[in-house]
């Protein structure tokens, strides 16, 4: 079972047994169908319904809870209040919260019951079914005139046991609380297969052998056949390049920064972005056998590792639920042999199985979790749920994939060396040969240039040499811009000191821009990709945490080491292929690190599935956004910080109300054993159990992002 996902994968069946497997479980009084590849609408319609079905229910039951609950504390406790048919109109507010919106719970209760499996609903609907016929016993059959429960000075007045209503109403509409607020959170926003459906290219536009080209459905694409590849689409196949050349925008793949140059007999891989030519690919790869489609199916078992983890509090349910029920039948009967008022023995009987199932345990998660979840959106960090809350307190070790997380992804300027001319003269002539570029290096000069020297002049016999370069006439002069492979091209010699200079930028990472006029080299402009503002600070959070910090990407060591020396990253780990990162990350997770991965692209999906806790950016791809825990929205990656800061704080306000709520719970009982228990006491109880619930979690409003404290300072290296 994959519950992310709600799906089940059943082995050992062949397709036309599938009928039997649906009829086993709508037996089991669920619903099912067959999953289509490529089709998530009836997950998605499930989850939608069972959520909407929560909320109207919700609303229902609030909406009676609270003039309920005014009528019978009141008229319970003031009798000459009281008018005629009182009883009636309090029981008729109630009947639909007993039934309809708890209906639920009683079919989860009868569902595990005649599965041998005994649940929290069970003592939910028993709760507020047997408090329920207990009122409607007391209101409408029993004398008015009896006496009321003790209180310890005096007696409350005859009919207070109308309280009861007011607990079985309160219990219903409390618990559909929690369990809406836990729905929702479960809910994910959609799962990792879906997202590639949306990201893969859709078509594929076939070439026959005739050389005419013809569209037809990405899934229908054979091995061995040849598409072509227009500038701005997506590769649809893994495949190799038998006509070009163009530039691929990799990052999303394989967390490289710098595009690719591909041209005839070049690998390429689908997911790919083309940029400027025209491709022609032979697919090897289609369908499932893709490495977009590896990865998210990598991603894909992950999430069913993490959600067969079986929690603590169910295995304590399992045990604590059918010992409440003996307990509540074995203190009816004592009482019952000790006293013979079967009315005493079975209020005492239901006063224990109300107790047992106090609101306080429905809010204590949802009330935190509601409260911090709206505060990280207050602070631009959206947690999905429990999960991350959870993993949180735990994580010792943070994954930073480099391209688009610790580095912003874009190509710029950092330095400009020349040779006779001046740094201003080397950048005109270059960002005019670039101006009308859509490669990222050329817009990078582009904008280099006009930020820091003014207007770009226009070049005149503008030509461009695929995969090379561009040549032209700027003021008069031929000059041309590109790789040291054009200036061969060109025939134009390379100097002794350029050469050195290139050696210097190749070696450290750096894309070298050759620019030469009237046929000798006058500059070499250096393009990297920029580390984030913040980058360091955010470092510098995370060690002061206690945490180990380790760089990620697809980039030579030579790159990544110059990036985590500017941020204060100790380790790195460079070449990593995209399939290869979740493996790095189970590594990781097999030497006892608890780890979090916090990346942005497509090729980060599996790791952030495969990590504790996945932390993504908003600016990176929809895939990774599906596949994380956490996703931070602000453009700011201490955002990162904050969600783990926050993710923490929730998740002990959580463990604190749990142990309050659960230690009430254990408190109460032998009261309620005992006789000492009534129904005024019950719900004022459960009433201050909620309260202290509700104002504990309502203590994260006043979480402080780090952005508004100084920075720790930096740890050396």
């Amino acid at each position: 079972m994959n519950f992310a996902t709600d799906r089940a994968t059943i082995v050992g069946l062949g397709p036309e047994e599938a009928g039997h497997a649906i009829a086993i479980v709508e037996k089991a009084g669920y619903t099912a169908t067959v999953h289509e590849e490529g089709d998530d609408t009836w997950t998605e319609r499930a989850a939608a319904v069972r959520l909407a079905s929560l909320r109207r229910r919700l609303a229902v039951a609030a909406l009676l809870t609270i003039p309920l609950c005014d009528l019978t504390i009141v008229l319970a406790l003031v009798p000459s209040w009281r008018f005629a048919g009182w009883q009636v109109l309090c029981v008729l507010l109630a009947v639909p919260i007993v039934t309809w919106c708890a209906w639920p719970f009683h079919r989860a209760a009868w569902r595990g019951i005649r599965h041998h499996t005994l649940t929290m609903d069970v003592l939910v609907s028993l709760g507020a079914a047997v408090s329920f016929l207990w009122a409607l016993y007391t209101l409408v059959l029993h004398p008015a005139s009896s006496p009321g429960y003790w209180l310890g000075f005096g007696r409350t007045p005859a009919g207070a046991e109308a309280i009861y209503l007011d607990v079985a109403a309160g219990m219903v509409t409390f618990q559909l609380a929690g369990r809406y607020f836990e729905t929702r959170a479960r809910r994910r926003a959609g799962d990792v297969l879906g997202a590639l459906n949306d990201l893969a290219a859709k078509h594929a536009r076939v070439v026959d052998a005739d050389g005419t080209e013809r569209l037809v459905a990405a899934d229908d694409l054979q091995v061995g056949q040849h598409y072509v590849v227009r500038p701005g689409e997506r590769l649809v196949a893994d495949g190799t390049v038998v006509a070009g050349p163009s530039t691929l925008d990799v990052s999303a793949m394989t967390g490289e920064s710098q595009p690719v140059e591909v041209d005839s007999g070049d690998t390429v891989v689908g997911g790919t972005l083309n940029l400027t030519g025209r491709l022609v690919v032979v697919a090897q790869a289609v369908g499932r056998r893709t490495r977009l489609a590896q990865m998210a199916a990598i991603a894909d078992e992950a999430q069913r590792r993490k959600s067969r983890a079986q929690r603590v509090a169910d295995r304590v349910i399992q045990v604590f639920v059918p010992s409440i029920i003996g307990l509540a039948l074995v203190v009816g009967l004592a009482w019952w042999l000790g006293t013979g008022d079967a009315g005493r023995s079975l209020a005492n009987a239901v006063a224990v199985l109300i107790i047992a199932c106090p609101c306080a345990l429905g809010l204590a998660t949802p009330t935190a979790l509601m409260v911090g979840v709206g505060r990280g959106s207050q602070l631009g960090v959206l947690i999905k749920g429990h999960d991350a809350l959870e993993t949180s307190s735990r994580i010792d070790t943070v994954v930073l994939d480099k391209t688009g997380t610790v580095t912003t992804g874009r190509m710029a300027v950092a330095e400009v060396v020349t040779y006779d001319l001046s740094p201003a003269s080397v950048l005109r002539r270059a960002a005019a040969l670039e101006r009308d570029s859509e490669h990222p290096i050329g817009r990078a000069v582009v904008e280099h240039t006009a930020t820091t020297i003014g207007a770009v002049p226009v070049a005149t016999a503008f030509a461009s040499v695929p995969g090379q370069g561009v040549t032209g006439v700027v003021d008069g002069a031929a000059c041309a811009v590109g790789t040291r492979r054009l200036l061969e091209h060109l025939g134009i010699p390379l100097p002794s000191a350029v050469a050195a200079d290139l050696a210097i930028a190749e070696s450290e990472g750096d894309i070298a821009v050759l620019v030469s006029v009237e046929g000798a080299v006058c500059g070499l402009i250096r393009v990297r990709d920029t580390v984030r503002d913040h980058a360091a600070e955010t470092v510098s959070w995370l060690r002061s945490m206690g945490m180990r910090t380790l760089l990620l990407t697809g980039d030579a060591e030579c790159v990544a080491r110059r990036v985590a020396d500017a941020v204060g990253i100790e380790e790195i780990a460079a070449r990593v292929l995209p399939d290869d990162k979740a493996a790095l990350i189970e590594s990781l997770r097999a030497g006892g690190r608890s780890v979090a991965m916090v990346g942005d692209g497509i090729n980060d999906s599996a790791a952030l599935a495969t990590a504790d806790l996945g932390i993504a950016l908003v600016t990176g791809t929809d895939l990774a956004m599906k596949a994380a825990d956490v996703i931070v929205v602000r453009d700011d990656l201490r955002a990162v910080v904050d969600a783990v800061r926050l993710s923490r704080r929730t998740f002990s306000t959580i463990r604190i109300n749990l142990v309050w709520a659960f230690g009430y719970n254990v408190a109460a009982l032998p009261v309620a054993a005992a006789g000492l228990l009534n129904p005024l006491i019950a719900a004022a109880a459960m009433a201050l159990s909620s309260i202290l619930v509700v104002s504990n979690s309502m203590r994260l409003r006043g979480y402080e992002s780090v952005t508004t404290a100084p920075a720790p300072a930096p740890h050396g290296h």
